[in-house]
C-alpha cells in the first residue's frame, strides 16, 4: 500500500493568508501585519505543512520554552524572531504547541521592486535558517524590534500616500539590519555551543576523510555537513564566519588543502592519486584550488620537502 503524500498548502496571496487566519483583509495587496491589532496576541497556526509565496517575519513572545540546540539550549526563551522566504516549506508543527505570534509581517517580493532591498534581502542568510535556529532576543533587543513593528503597523493602517512605501521599506531594512546584528550577538553569547559545533564539524570531516568517503562520494558538501550536525547550511556558514571569518565552503577547502599537504609531504602518491583520493573528479581542479590557496602548485609544494 502506497504511503499517502501530503501536498503542502500554498498561500497564493496575502488575502488568502489573512482569511486563513481569520483576520481582516490587508489594506495593501503586497504587505500586511497579522495579529497586531491592538497588540493582541493570536495564534497563527495552520493545520498542515504549507508554502508561502512571500517573506514572513514573525515575533513570538515565547518560543515553546527552552528550545534545545544540540546538547545545549538557547540563551533567551522569552521571545524571538523567525524568518521565512518565498517558496520555503514550513512544517505544520512549527506553528503549534502553544506558540503564539504577536506580530507577523508578510511581504510579497513585488513590494520591493525598484528598491535596492529587492536584491539585498536575498543576502540575509537567516531567511534560510530552520525554525529551531530562531533569533532569541534579550529584553532590550525585544523593545527595539517591537518598536519597528509598531511603526510599520501604524504606517500601514494610516492613509497610504506617495511616501508610505518608502517609509515602510526603510523600516523593514532597519529591522533586517538589527536582526543581522542580534544574530551576530547570538553567535558570540552562545560561543560555548558554537565551539562545540565547530569541534563536531572537525570530527565529521575527519571521519569523512579517514574512511575514504571522498573516493566514492566526492568532496564533502556544505549540505552534507549541515545534515550531520542537524543545522541548516546557512546557519552553519554564518556561525563559522562569526567564529573563524570563513564560511562553510571555505572551511571545507581549507581542510582539503590541509589533507593534500599531508599527503604531498609524507607519501609517494602522485598528484592525480591525491586529487582522486580527496574527491576531485579532475586533477586540474585540485591543482587550481591548491595554487589559489597556497600560491604554489602541488608539485612545487612537494619539491620544497625534498
Amino acid at each position: 500500500m502506497k504511503k499517502e503524500v501530503t501536498v503542502p498548502y500554498s498561500f497564493t496571496s496575502l488575502t488568502v493568508a489573512a482569511r486563513t487566519y481569520g483576520l481582516p483583509e490587508p489594506n495593501h495587496p503586497l504587505i500586511t501585519i497579522l495579529g497586531a491589532e491592538s497588540n493582541a496576541i493570536v495564534e497563527l497556526g495552520v493545520p498542515q505543512t504549507h508554502v508561502l509565496n512571500f517573506y514572513k517575519i514573525s515575533y513570538k513572545p515565547r518560543l515553546s520554552g527552552r528550545v534545545k540546540y544540540g546538547q545545549d539550549y538557547y540563551d533567551f526563551d522569552e521571545g524571538g524572531l523567525l524568518f521565512a522566504a518565498p517558496g520555503q516549506i514550513i512544517g505544520a508543527d512549527e506553528n503549534h504547541g502553544g506558540v503564539y505570534s504577536q506580530y507577523t509581517l508578510l511581504i510579497h517580493p513585488d513590494f520591493f521592486l525598484s528598491y535596492p532591498l529587492a536584491k539585498k534581502i536575498k543576502q540575509y542568510g537567516f531567511f534560510s535558517y530552520s525554525a529551531n535556529e530562531a533569533l532569541h532576543l534579550s529584553d532590550r533587543e525585544k523593545h527595539t524590534i517591537i518598536s519597528i513593528f509598531e511603526i510599520i503597523e501604524e504606517e500601514l493602517n494610516s492613509r497610504l500616500d506617495d511616501f508610505s512605501q518608502d517609509v515602510v521599506i526603510s523600516q523593514i531594512e532597519l529591522l533586517l539590519n538589527y536582526a543581522n546584528r542580534f544574530y551576530k550577538r547570538q553567535f558570540i553569547t552562545r560561543k560555548a555551543v558554537s565551539n562545540s559545533l565547530l569541534q563536531n564539524l572537525e570530527e565529521v570531516l575527519a571521519e569523512y576523510f579517514n574512511n575514504e568517503k571522498p573516493q566514492g562520494q566526492g568532496i564533502p558538501t556544505v549540505q552534507h555537513l549541515a545534515g550531520r550536525l542537524h543545522i541548516s547550511p546557512s546557519y552553519l556558514s554564518d556561525m563559522l564566519r562569526s567564529l573563524t571569518g570563513q564560511n562553510a565552503q571555505q572551511h571545507i577547502h581549507n581542510k582539503l588543502i590541509e589533507k593534500a599537504k599531508e599527503k604531498l609531504s609524507s607519501t609517494e602518491m602522485s598528484v592525480s592519486e591525491i586529487a582522486y583520493g580527496l574527491g576531485f573528479e579532475h586533477p586540474q581542479s585540485f591543482s587550481k584550488l591548491f595554487k589559489t590557496k597556497t600560491s604554489v602548485s602541488p608539485v612545487e609544494f612537494r619539491r620544497s620537502f625534498n
